[in-house]
C-alpha cells in the first residue's frame, strides 16, 4: 500500500466500498473529462459490486481505491487483456474526487499500480485522455506515459467533436 499522507493509503477496493467509489466517479464525471458525461452513467451499486469482484479475481487486473480515513478520494481501474498476445497489456481507467484534485492521489494510485503491474508481469499499460485535460496528460507524462498518437475527432462532447490522446507506458 502506497502512503497519500499520514494515514491515508491506496489498496484493492472491495464490495463495501461501492457506494463511496460510485460518488466519485459521479463527482469525476462533473469534470468533463471523463468518458461518461456528467450524470450519463447509471451504474447500480450491485453492478459495481460486481465489477469489482471480477476485476479483482482475474489474476492480472485489479480495481484500487485511494482512501484517507475511511473516506475514498479516486479510484484507479487496471483491466488486462486476456488473449495469449496481449495478455502483457492492460487499459487504464481514473478518477479522482474533485476536493482532491491536485494533493498527491492521482500520482499514489498510479504509483502503486504501476508496482504492483510489474509484480504481476505486466509490460505495457495503455490509457486515454481527452487532449486539452492538461492536468491529467501531465499527471500521465509525470508517471512515465508516453504519447504515442491522437485519435482525431474521438468524442463528441457539448456538440463539440474533441481528440483524445493515446497514451502508453512500458514497464
Amino acid at each position: 500500500m502506497n502512503k497519500i499522507g499520514e494515514e491515508s493509503i491506496v489498496r484493492k477496493a472491495n464490495e463495501s466500498d461501492t457506494s463511496q467509489i460510485l460518488a466519485v466517479m459521479k463527482d469525476a464525471e462533473q469534470s468533463g473529462f471523463m468518458l461518461f458525461a456528467p450524470d450519463e452513467r447509471n451504474m447500480a451499486p450491485a453492478a459495481l459490486s460486481k465489477l469489482i469482484n471480477s476485476i479483482n479475481q482475474t489474476p492480472t487486473s485489479g480495481f484500487f481505491i485511494a482512501e484517507h480515513q475511511d473516506e475514498i478520494l479516486g479510484y484507479l481501474l487496471l483491466k488486462a487483456e486476456t488473449l495469449s498476445r496481449t495478455s502483457h497489456r492492460a487499459q487504464i481507467a481514473v478518477g479522482v474526487h474533485s476536493k482532491s484534485r491536485g494533493k498527491g492521489v492521482g500520482t499514489a494510485l498510479f504509483a502503486h499500480m504501476i508496482q504492483w503491474a510489474k509484480q504481476v508481469q505486466l509490460h505495457r499499460l495503455e490509457l486515454t485522455v481527452i487532449e486539452h485535460n492538461e492536468q491529467a496528460v501531465h499527471l500521465y507524462k509525470k508517471m512515465g506515459f508516453e504519447v504515442e498518437g491522437v485519435k482525431s475527432n474521438s468524442l463528441l462532447i457539448d456538440g463539440q467533436y474533441v481528440s483524445e490522446l493515446y497514451m502508453a507506458k512500458l514497464l
